[in-house]
């Protein structure tokens, strides 16, 4: 009997690769070990004009939008923050000089940044309360408007329903005189008395009708003259009141000295900046070789 290979399928019978042998180049990596980049340190020069621009841009930093003071605080921290990696950095060594003119100089600023503070909090405060009065005016001033409409409104309904059937009587009198007019110069009714009788009753109810409705509207008059008064007495004060106002809130804008406070910071900056600058030279000077003495 012949022999006859099998045929296996395939990844089952299949043994294990060899593992690739390794060259003598290469060594196992220690477990815990991993490639890093080196961290350059800057130079003193370089940390010194890096620290330089970053004080001229604080000084020039310009805040667009009042309330200022809530941008204080956070330019404070930025100037902290430039200093704080100025000192921190392993180049930097200064020197007393240096911290007390840095201490001062962050004191007064601080200092001048709270009274700025408080300057602006005191105007915010005032040009609130007068807002408020300027709010409470013209809210008194809408109400009022709309208290005369109503009351005029009344008036008028009341007057037209009071004078409306003496007005329809009063047309009906005066068709009826003109009637009685036509009729007496007729050639019958010339040589009747009556007509002349009747014709005078007829003036009779027609003039008592036109002063029953001039009393109906005098009565309206008499009550409509002092609420129109009222009206334009209270409506006047009120306006003024607004005016005035507005003219207060733009007195304190226009003359309040609440600003940015950019020349005081850029004032700080520059104190700064001098401060490092004189930093730098005495650390040259003190690097420089020691001459000899002759």
């Amino acid at each position: 009997m012949g022999y006859r290979q099998t045929r296996t399928r395939r990844g089952f019978s299949r043994g294990p690769e060899k593992a690739r042998a390794k060259t003598k180049t290469e060594r196992p990596r220690p477990i815990g070990e991993y490639p890093f980049m080196e961290e350059r340190v800057q130079g003193f020069e370089e940390v010194v004009e890096g620290t330089l621009n970053s004080l001229r841009r604080l000084g020039s930093q310009r805040f667009a939008l009042a309330p200022f003071h809530e941008h204080f605080d956070r330019w404070l921290l930025n100037l902290r923050m430039v200093l704080s990696e100025f000192e921190s950095n392993p180049s930097v060594k200064a020197d007393d000089r240096f911290e007390e003119k840095r201490g001062q100089v962050l004191s007064d600023i601080d200092l001048a940044l709270k009274e700025k503070r408080l300057k602006e909090a005191s105007l915010q405060e005032s040009i609130r309360r007068i807002n408020q009065k300027l709010l409470n005016s013209r809210n008194l001033l809408a109400q009022t408007e709309r208290e005369y409409a109503s009351k005029a409104r009344e008036i008028a309904d009341r007057k037209e329903h009071a004078v409306r059937p003496v007005a329809s009587k009063l047309s009906g009198l005066r068709e009826e005189l003109n009637r009685t007019v036509r009729m007496r110069t007729s050639f019958l009714r010339s040589v009747l008395k009556a007509g002349a009788r009747e014709e005078a009753e007829a003036t009779q109810r027609l003039d008592s009708t036109k002063r029953e409705l001039a009393t109906i509207e005098h009565s309206f008059a008499a009550e409509w003259e002092p609420l129109q008064d009222e009206y334009k007495r209270r409506k006047q004060k009120l306006l003024e009141e607004i005016a005035n106002y507005e003219r207060e809130v733009g007195n304190l804008g226009a003359n309040s000295q609440v600003n940015d406070a950019v020349e005081e910071r850029q004032a700080a900056c520059d104190a700064l900046i001098n401060a490092v600058k004189a930093l730098l030279q005495r650390t040259e000077q003190a690097s420089e070789p020691v001459s000899s003495q002759l």
